[in-house]
């Protein structure tokens, strides 16, 4: 039995270890329910607990800031992708980790998509679903194959996910392509649904041809706040 265990104990920490670094979108605002704020937290404290680094848009306020300090605080490495007009708007007081400026929201997607191994969306308005979105296209023609998550708390992406599917009905999204997004009502399940994920889509095109592939791939050149040096 204990050898049951350890074996299992081991394949649970190989699994844990398939990412190690997570992308979250989430709004600058916290939203009326408390129930936002809690799972911002929890899904910080479950990449704590699995020692995922985190990249995320910059900003210390909202949910943005809920998990930015939650993963800083817990000892994992944060890193903020940030356009410089927004620094005003975003950051409150001292910026948290280390905080890369750069020109525009193209760039910030890009970078963020570069450094990371996945992505998950929190509750957010526009920005948090215009980010989703593209990220969930990009693997559709084939410019990425990470999992791409939504943490759909409080059935907050209902409609959605039933718009998602009002595409398939209507033939505008093929049924392979509908599996791209992962979904879950629980950081927990949603972290490990995503480690289970294998992509079963037809890209529209190969990887290596994708002139937009050089984005998740060459290092771009940016300012950073926090005065260590860029990552590569």
């Amino acid at each position: 039995m204990e050898g049951e265990e350890g074996a299992q104990l081991a394949q649970s920490e190989n699994k844990a270890s398939r990412f190690k670094t997570i992308c979250v979108f989430c709004g600058s605002r916290v939203g009326y329910k408390p129930k936002f704020s809690d799972a911002a937290l929890e899904l910080g404290k479950q990449l704590v607990e699995r020692n995922i680094d985190l990249v995320y848009g910059g900003g210390s306020v909202g949910l943005m800031g809920l998990i930015s300090k939650t993963v800083f605080n817990g000892g994992c490495h944060v890193l903020g992708i940030i356009p410089k007009a927004l620094m005003p708007v975003e950051i409150s007081g001292e910026s948290i980790g280390e905080v890369k400026t750069v020109g525009d929201m193209h760039e910030r997607k890009s970078m963020m998509a570069k450094h990371s191994d996945a992505f998950i969306a929190l509750p957010g308005g526009y920005g948090t679903m215009e980010e989703l979105l593209e990220m969930i296209t990009w693997s559709q023609l084939g410019i990425h194959e990470k999992p791409v998550g939504l943490l759909n708390v409080d059935g907050y992406y209902n409609n959605l996910l039933a718009l998602f599917d009002k595409g398939v009905e209507e033939g505008f999204i093929e049924v392979s392509a509908r599996q791209i997004i992962v979904s879950a009502d629980t950081a927990q399940v949603l972290i490990k649904k995503m480690e289970e994920y294998a992509p079963v889509h037809d890209k529209v095109a190969p990887r290596h041809i994708w002139e937009g592939d050089q984005l998740l791939n060459k290092s771009t050149t940016s300012s950073t706040t926090s005065g260590e040096p860029a990552i590569t």
